[in-house]
């Protein structure tokens, strides 16, 4: 299929002309990553970016097919406000969700006592500056940035495997210098 070429007011128009599978394919071709990219910023969470990609389009949808954009010309702006809105709706549930978990979450816990570890920051923070850099580069790119060991292999030019080794060290002497058992 290929792509068409129309400004956001005329692609909008053939919304009003019944369903359009080009103009449907065209919206998503240019507001997908636009989407995507907020999502990435706000929710700093790939697959929460994907999902968000979906819920906004699927509104900008519903609203394009009813006719209930009022001015054609700010189709960028539309989807803007329905990103954000949403990000702040999945916000609110999440504190919402919170919150309730805070108020009866004893209620939903085994009745045994289970003993939690409290980890302790500073330590960590230390025991992660005695890293060699590019141990410290693969365990904070493969925990906090959730990156893949290919994605890490591509990144500092070795090997899948390399990387596993070097985490695997890294996590070893993480573990020697909090006192954990292994």
């Amino acid at each position: 299929m290929e792509a068409i070429q129309l400004d956001d007011v005329d692609l909008v128009h053939r919304f009003g002309s019944g369903p359009d599978r080009e103009a449907e394919a065209e919206l998503f071709r240019r507001m997908a990553p636009r989407i995507r990219l907020y999502g990435l910023r706000h929710l700093r969470n790939e697959h929460a970016a994907e999902d968000l990609v979906q819920q906004v389009l699927i509104v900008t949808l519903e609203a394009l097919r009813s006719g209930r954009l009022r001015e054609p010309g700010k189709l960028a702006s539309f989807v803007l406000g329905t990103c954000r809105l949403t990000v702040l709706d999945l916000r609110r549930g999440a504190q919402r969700t919170q919150r309730l978990l805070g108020q009866f979450g004893k209620d939903l816990l085994p009745q045994a006592p289970c003993y939690t570890p409290q980890l302790d920051h500073e330590k960590l923070t230390h025991c992660l500056q005695n890293l060699k850099e590019r141990e410290r580069t693969v365990i904070v790119m493969s925990f906090y940035d959730e990156q893949t060991g290919a994605d890490l292999a591509g990144l500092l030019g070795v090997s899948e495997a390399n990387v596993r080794v070097i985490r695997h060290r890294a996590l070893h002497r993480l573990r020697e210098c909090m006192g954990v058992a292994a």
